[in-house]
């Protein structure tokens, strides 16, 4: 266990913390799911940071580090759909959803092929995982809260969801000649 590590197992750990708060009753509850989701993010971004720069990535974090991201995103949007009913939310939800199981499947079946590197993370993805975590931190904040920081809530979430599919046609793209391979090539 290295430093990494434990704070990827961390993030795992506040998945439930995470919905206990969301659901809490009192107008703090969306800000305080709100912080947790932040701690999450910058976690996020330390663990790889540390594993980097300490020399200390290992199977466990790079197994890990993908599936405690999209859990934490995922039961989010889950969260905040179960609040804003309303067709064109979960649309972008589940597109944000169904982008990450795919491009995760797509990686996965790649990796076999040992063309892994074909489909690495790119710089949209990058940015589209920002512009996600901003649009969930500004809604989980402004629920309860704020009527305009709700809508700017939903404006980058649409911003998300068009670079969530900008990315996965990225993503396909690089993959589409071993996607259209016939077989035993």
């Amino acid at each position: 266990m290295n430093i990494p590590n434990a704070l990827t197992l961390f993030r795992v750990i506040l998945v439930p913390v995470f919905v206990l708060v969301f659901y809490m009753p009192g107008k703090w509850s969306g800000m305080a799911a709100g912080v947790i989701f932040t701690l999450a993010s910058i976690t996020d971004w330390l663990d790889g940071y540390l594993a980097r720069k300490l020399n200390q990535s290992t199977p466990l974090g790079a197994f890990l580090d993908p599936v405690a991201d999209k859990l934490m995103v995922a039961v989010a949007l889950v969260l905040l759909v179960s609040i804003h009913a309303s067709p064109w939310f979960a649309l972008m939800c589940a597109i944000i959803i169904c982008r990450e199981i795919v491009v995760s499947a797509l990686r996965e079946w790649m990796a076999e092929l040992g063309k892994r590197t074909t489909v690495a993370v790119s710089y949209i993805g990058k940015i589209k995982t920002t512009m996600q975590m901003v649009a969930i931190i500004v809604l989980l904040v402004a629920h309860k809260n704020s009527a305009w920081l709700e809508m700017l809530g939903f404006v980058l979430l649409v911003v998300a969801a068009l670079l969530t599919l900008w990315s996965m046609i990225i993503y396909l793209k690089a993959a589409w000649s071993e996607l259209m391979a016939k077989p035993g090539q």
